[in-house]
């Protein structure tokens, strides 16, 4: 249950571990159930905290100060800040602090090293550090004897400039903003301990990001390609999509197919019995979820553990296994029977009988008891309270400890990413139909009514997104790196919509075999432990970013 919780904890999915799949991305888009599931995770974690907390070694009785006898070497990474303008298209004087971390381990003053920047995306800039120690930034701060560093988003981590998240407040938080967040700071930054001018454009920068910082990191190459002398977009969603249905169908076509086409039946299964009264209030009792007034509330429960999908790392001290094991789990003999596993589902001998008439695959019963065992045992109160979402006052809360606001408002205003059924209903499923974009949009209007200064628009102006380039955005010294079986390539470059392009040192163009959400990002203190595939990225990155510093060029000495 405990991991179970990790994974949907800090907004979309995924929390914790600041390395791993289930640390950092919230972009998996999630309607109102999505909010349901984090304040769920909240509550968890908090019990977690009472239980763990231990006696430790009391420094004096009449202080807060404690030493932990289990104390973690000291911290390589500090906390730096950099002064932005909340506003960077006003006249206001108004600023916050940007928060930043800083690698040096591999900086020679004056060898004319880059700087190699990863952008924190949606999350915490603590989640992205652990990329500063093993991940992608050591690797090409070591291979070019560059700075590291790790940018924080504003409004996420400690990066935040305003006292709430109000509609009102929350209007600052657009692409354009953080787009100019991140040339001032690269064009002005003084990084503590260095002595020499490593500002852009007389140093060259290399950006970095994966996912929704992906997109960015493209972004920043079109937008300041004088400032951005090159680019890296892992997984970068550049293209903005409203109902974004595709996710469940690289998931269905790659995930083992015995558990694809149990999740298939399942779903047709669950789909025709929500339409029978007397089924559907028994089908939901098996659930758990009897007492849950919308059938849409109840499917969007079930579709949840998809989500462990995203999670998949091929570093097993960071990724999840959570997806195979509700595969596993869905595939459990009833009563020890094991030979009925290989017949075809729905077969006759599968079939387990119920009241009323009903007889349904013993999958869906172990589906049933899936959901029961790692969420509604999560629930403390009615399960219309932990999982309906029909009352509006239910996400009016503003406090800044709402985190899930954030990465929702960028959903809302400019990104879309709603999670749907296929448009076409013959077409072959793992989620219910009932899972439409009117539905996973709704919290939109939920949780962000009108305010004095913005007002959220009916839906996501994602013209704002696809503008910068959509699937065909490309310049020289913009790298375009995708999964294979990342439940995001149909929104970036490497979609099955996008046109194939061509692999080349200024335009690489390349795909990491059988992977899933921009798996180069990870990586080992020792290259060469790592798996082949991922051996074999960050080698041809080394390559393409040693090749690009080789034409580089500051203005001021051309």
């Amino acid at each position: 249950m405990r991991l179970a919780v990790a994974l949907l904890s800090s907004t979309l999915l995924l929390t914790a571990n600041a390395a791993s799949a289930s640390g950092a991305d919230y972009i998996r888009a999630y309607g109102a159930q999505r909010v349901n599931l984090w304040r769920l995770a909240n509550r968890e974690r908090v019990k977690e905290r009472h239980v763990s907390q231990r006696p430790a070694l009391i420094v004096q009785d009449n202080s807060n100060i404690v030493f932990k006898a289990d104390t973690e070497e000291s911290n390589e990474f500090p906390d730096q800040w950099f002064t932005q303008p909340i506003d960077h298209f006003s006249n206001s004087s108004d600023t916050f602090k940007q928060r930043y971390w800083i690698n040096t381990r591999h900086y020679t003053p004056g060898s004319g090293g880059p700087v190699i920047v990863l952008d924190g995306g949606e999350t915490s800039g603590e989640d992205r550090i652990p990329f500063l120690d093993t991940g992608i930034v050591e690797i090409l701060a070591r291979a070019t004897g560059g700075v590291g560093v790790v940018l924080e988003h504003r409004y996420y981590g400690k990066s935040v400039p305003v006292p709430d998240f109000s509609t009102d407040n929350l209007r600052w938080l657009n692409n354009d903003q953080a787009a100019a967040d991140s040339a001032r700071f690269m064009a002005n930054v003084t990084f503590p301990g260095i002595h020499e001018d490593l500002t852009a454009p007389n140093t060259p920068w290399i950006y970095y990001g994966g996912s929704y910082a992906g997109a960015r990191a493209a972004h920043m190459k079109i937008l300041y390609p004088d400032l951005v002398y090159g680019a890296i977009a892992s997984s970068g969603v550049t293209h903005a999509v409203l109902s974004n249905w595709e996710y469940y169908e690289i998931i269905r076509n790659a995930a083992d197919p015995t558990c694809a086409r149990q999740l298939e039946h399942a779903t047709l299964a669950i789909d025709a019995l929500l339409g029978v009264p007397y089924a559907k209030r028994y089908l939901k009792s098996l659930f758990g979820l009897e007492g849950l007034a919308h059938d849409d509330d109840f499917i969007s429960v079930l579709e949840t553990p998809l989500g462990y999908w995203q999670a998949k790392v091929w570093d097993p001290a960071v990724g999840s296994t959570k997806f195979d094991e509700f595969c596993a789990f869905l595939d459990k003999p009833i009563l020890g029977n094991d030979s009925v596993s290989s017949l075809p589902v729905g077969h006759e001998d599968r079939l387990v009988h119920l009241p009323g008439g009903i007889k349904l695959d013993f999958s869906i019963l172990n589906y049933a008891q899936y959901i029961k065992e790692n969420f509604v045992s999560q629930c403390d109160t009615s399960v219309e309270d932990c999982f309906g979402t029909y009352n509006d006052s239910n996400f009016l809360a503003t406090g800044l400890d709402q985190e899930w606001r954030l990465w929702l408002f960028q959903v809302c205003t400019e990104w879309g990413f709603f999670s749907t059924a296929p448009p076409d209903p013959a077409h072959p499923r793992i989620v219910s139909k009932l899972l439409t974009l009117e539905y996973s949009s709704k919290i939109c209007r939920q949780a962000y009514p009108a305010g004095k200064h913005f007002v959220v628009p009916p839906m996501p102006n994602i013209t704002a997104v696809n503008a910068l380039g959509d699937f065909a955005i490309a310049a020289d010294r913009l790298a375009i790196i995708d999964g294979e079986v990342d439940p995001w390539r149909p929104c970036t470059p490497h979609s099955d919509y996008a046109a194939d392009r061509e692999d080349t040192i200024l335009q690489p163009f390349k795909i990491i075999p059988n992977a899933v959400h921009h798996y180069d990002e990870y990586g080992l203190k020792n290259i060469s432990n790592e798996p082949e595939d991922i051996r074999k990225i960050h080698g041809e990155m080394i390559v393409f970013v040693m090749e690009w510093l080789k034409g580089f060029k500051a203005p001021s000495s051309r």
